[in-house]
């Protein structure tokens, strides 16, 4: 399938393409490496080698972890194609123009806010919407979340983010761990028994910090590149704009997300990956042009979908976890 392309606004591409495999590889190695180093800070030769080794963990047990059991942490529930059959259409056919072999199960999460992920391996995936996006997106905006996220299967980022996210959960355990020797230490340091590794310590203390900015540049060239490969699915940019804007007006701007989960018009829940900003987002899809010959997906039924599942309100109430309230 092929897309064309004014001089000014470029056609999205529908088969492999990733120009940010140079960041990606570049953002991994600079965490792992903080990871090494903030680990030898701590236990010298040791530390280094257990560094190694952890991240080596991470990269061989992250695919192999079940999406089913993912999803039972979430209390998603599985969706039965006789009552998501339109979501199941847009599946298939979506995931026959990926070009997977396998196609993802599909759950719904028991939350009202709007969001949707996915979880394991390109041969062995599954991918998770909430009831609230179910009732507020149409078809069309559904089925350009759904590619988003399918883009995100094909291109092994899950793996990746995995990834990043077991190095910066390691990066604030030895964070901690700076602190309580620092704690421990000071006392002798006043006293002249001991000389304190200020470096060290700063850099161990630190290093949480850095390691989240270079998780979010991350994931910042992750979702970008997903948009792509989804418009490529699709052949409709418009309808995953539409998607995201609508998404952004229920779930609220990023300064919401300073005010207590009472203030907010849907409060975020706790797992969910960061995203680049909406408005730069939908900027880039603005620029690509719809496929001539590929036809848009759910254009036709714009129904809401509520309940695929049978989750009935008390299923959705507010859940208390910390630090705060998970609608």
């Amino acid at each position: 399938m092929t897309m064309t392309a004014s001089p000014d606004r470029p056609a999205a591409q529908t088969g492999p393409r990733d120009p940010n495999l140079f960041d990606t590889v570049v953002l991994i190695g600079a965490m792992t490496l903080l990871t090494a180093v903030s680990a030898y800070q701590f236990l010298s030769w040791p530390g280094l080698v257990g560094a190694v080794l952890f991240v080596g963990l991470i990269a061989f047990a992250s695919p192999h972890i079940p999406p089913a059991l993912v999803m039972r942490l979430y209390r998603a529930q599985p969706v039965d194609r006789r009552n998501g059959s339109d979501l199941y259409d847009a599946l298939d056919e979506l995931t026959q123009r990926s070009g997977m072999d396998c196609e993802p199960a599909l759950y719904v999460v028991p939350s009202l806010t709007l969001n949707a992920f996915s979880v394991g391996t390109p041969e062995r995936s599954a991918i998770a919407v909430t009831e609230g996006l179910l009732r507020k997106l149409s078809l069309r905006q559904t089925a350009g979340v759904l590619a988003h996220e399918i883009s995100h299967i094909r291109n092994n980022d899950l793996r990746i983010m995995a990834l990043a996210d077991g190095l910066s959960r390691a990066m604030q355990l030895l964070s901690w761990l700076a602190l309580v020797l620092a704690i421990l230490y000071l006392p002798q340091y006043l006293a002249g028994n001991v000389r304190m590794p200020w470096l060290g310590l700063a850099l161990l203390y630190l290093a949480p910090t850095v390691s989240t900015l270079l998780q979010l540049a991350l994931a910042r060239t992750r979702e970008f590149e997903a948009d792509h490969g989804a418009v490529g699915l699709t052949g409709d940019p418009a309808g995953l704009a539409s998607a995201l804007k609508s998404i952004e007006q229920y779930q609220g701007r990023f300064w919401e997300e300073l005010m207590f989960p009472s203030t907010r018009r849907v409060p975020q829940p706790s797992l969910l990956r960061t995203h680049p900003a909406t408005e730069a987002r939908i900027e880039r899809l603005r620029r690509l042009l719809p496929a001539p010959g590929l036809r848009p997906i759910g254009e036709e039924n714009d129904a809401p979908r509520i309940s695929l599942v049978g989750m009935s309100p008390s299923q959705m109430r507010p859940r208390y976890r910390v630090p705060g309230i998970w609608f």
